[in-house]
């Protein structure tokens, strides 16, 4: 019963909500678009229920896994008020509202956890080593300079400074430490690949002070931080990629159980509270997935409207792309079964996702 309250029951609301909400997405932009809404599902079937309110069917559905849109005429031009006979931008419109709902939610998360009175560390990052043939040593820091700034951001504990080293790997940050009673300002490369033990930077930081203090920010400053905070995360999701391009990293992948797990391990060590933000990294990467030039997804049918733009007009005819949307599909799903495999053996293996 713990398991299934603290792992399976947050992943499936979090999972339905951000699901919904990409759909909800699809669903008002379609609507503002002319676009016939066939049915807009929660769950998918089988069918529990559902009502018809001005041409569109909606349906509860006894999998809660998320939600679907079901337009009218996705692929065929033919059809009055399908969404291949809409002009080229408002098919665009359609199909990229999806990802920017999520973005939009994942600020409107952040924000909302900016405004959750949570404790932080209030000892600005000492620097407690700096290592030899470094960028740091290079630059001229040296032990004991306290951290206040990187790039214009006032860095108040490790956190700060380690989040903003990570934000900006392969740019030279431009960092004010004080040291004694003098602020000197350093400029700082942040290494993609720097070799083992040494970080990007090639220092060593503890905490000023070893004290907390209960921190939570009024709506109108959560609101900046919260957007400032998921154009970050695409930043960091972005820094993460090059890092397995330049082999600093690999990747670490997850499907629905893998997920959960995640989910639980998330409740049990850090809190109900960084629920929140975890939401809003996975509503950001599900904007991101959703977009990318893929079959079946969002991207993969926008590359075929910007395929039309090139050929001036001319369409791929409607059977050649749902089949190519539908080998997508089939690519998917298999890839999904094979990441739950190996989900379910670490789960057997009784290892934890983050190590």
């Amino acid at each position: 019963m713990s398991v299934l309250l603290n792992s399976v029951l947050p992943f499936v609301v979090i999972l339905v909500l951000l699901v919904l909400v990409h759909e909800t997405g699809h669903f008002v932009a379609a609507k503002l678009s002319g676009v016939r809404v066939l049915e807009f599902g929660v769950g998918f079937p089988p069918r529990v229920g559902a009502f018809k309110f001005r041409g569109t069917e909606y349906s509860l559905n006894a999998l809660p896994l998320g939600g679907f849109v079901r337009l009218h005429g996705e692929e065929d031009p033919t059809e009055p008020g399908s969404l291949a006979s809409r002009p080229r931008p408002l098919r665009l419109f359609v199909l990229s509202a999806g990802a920017l709902s999520n973005l939009v939610f994942a600020v409107l998360l952040f924000s909302a956890s900016f405004m959750i009175p949570q404790q932080v560390s209030v000892g600005r990052a000492v620097i407690n080593q700096v290592l030899p043939d470094t960028p740091a040593a290079a630059a001229g820091l040296q032990t004991g300079d306290v951290i206040y700034n990187i790039n214009g951001r006032d860095i108040e504990n490790i956190a700060d400074a380690s989040y903003n080293i990570r934000l900006n790997l392969g740019e030279t940050m431009a960092m004010t430490v004080k040291r004694g009673s003098e602020f000197l300002n350093f400029n700082v490369k942040a290494r993609w690949v720097p070799p083992s033990g040494q970080g990007p930077t090639g220092i060593v930081i503890g905490a000023q002070y070893p004290f907390t203090e209960t921190q939570s920010y009024a709506p109108w400053t959560a609101l900046r931080l919260g957007t400032r905070e998921t154009f970050d995360s695409l930043k960091l999701a972005r820094n993460e990629v090059i890092s397995w391009v330049k082999g600093a990293t690999s990747p670490q992948v997850a499907g629905p159980v893998g997920m959960a797990q995640m989910t639980g391990e998330v409740v049990k060590e850090a809190g109900w509270k960084s629920l929140v933000d975890f939401a809003a990294l996975i509503s950001i990467n599900l904007a991101v997935i959703n977009i990318l030039p893929l079959p079946f997804l969002d991207g993969g049918r926008i590359v075929f409207v910007l395929v039309e733009v090139l050929r001036r007009g001319r369409r791929i005819a409607p059977q050649k792309e749902a089949l190519v949307h539908f080998a997508g599909l089939v690519v998917l799903m298999t890839f999904v079964v094979v990441i739950s495999y190996f989900d379910i053996a670490r789960l057997i293996r009784g290892e934890n996702i983050f190590r």
